[in-house]
């Protein structure tokens, strides 16, 4: 699995956006334990700078998470590495539901690995802002505008589903939505605490449960904005 993606000049960045600065951070995921070299490559390839504000494109490839409006947040770096490569061990998965799209930098990154990518989003606005992104890359992201609690289930199932935030439980529509065996990682819990979760779905309908980390995201809420 290699990324797909070829940056064309006016987007690859220069100075504290160019390439050489992609990479220390990509040592610093390795450094921090990210093992998959295919998903180290894709935060390689994937220009972060492209999917925040101008204004914060300086500080694009620091380790943090950082604001995208609308009191949502574009993931930190390792966060998304590590939620990508629990996807991706063990596992050969073709198709992707992602829930939260937000600046659209997860959805790229899973993209630039070759994944078929379902994406859905319930602040209007920020999947307008990601879908240009995502089609300045040349991406083909399939992207919905709704309340992520309820899935995509017209393409249903998926052999991966990925979470960017935080339900007090399980959301059951998704468990419902994943393939057997596919894999679901998202993150469980309240403000004040929350785990990285990674359930494999069983023949049998249930679930086996695996804690990956603390984490701290913003909460999933159900409706739409325009």
């Amino acid at each position: 699995m290699t990324p797909r993606l070829r940056l064309q000049p006016e987007v690859a960045g220069q100075g504290m956006t160019s390439q050489r600065v992609r990479d220390r951070l990509v040592e610093r995921l390795r450094e921090s334990g990210i093992r998959d070299e295919n998903v180290l490559n894709a935060v390689r390839t994937v220009p972060r700078h492209l999917f925040v504000d101008e204004a914060l494109a300086m500080r694009a490839y620091e380790d943090t998470a950082l604001p995208i409006g609308h009191s949502q947040t574009i993931s930190q770096p390792w966060v998304v590495a590590r939620m990508t490569e629990a996807l991706l061990l063990d596992a050969s998965p073709r198709t992707v539901l992602e829930i939260g799209t937000g600046s659209g930098y997860q959805a790229a990154i899973l993209a630039a690995l070759g994944l078929e990518v379902y994406t859905v989003e319930r602040i209007g606005d920020l999947l307008r802002q990601a879908r240009k992104r995502l089609r300045q890359l040349g991406m083909n992201v399939r992207s919905k505008h709704d309340d992520g609690r309820v899935g995509w289930a017209e393409h249903a199932p998926y052999d991966a589903i990925i979470v960017t935030a935080a339900a007090p439980a399980l959301v059951g529509a998704l468990i419902d939505q994943l393939a057997v065996g596919g894999h679901l990682v998202a993150p469980v819990g309240g403000a004040s605490s929350q785990s990285l979760l990674k359930l494999t779905k069983r023949a049998d309908g249930g679930v086996d449960e695996q804690v990956l980390a603390p984490v701290v995201f913003v909460p999933l809420l159900s409706g739409t904005l325009d």
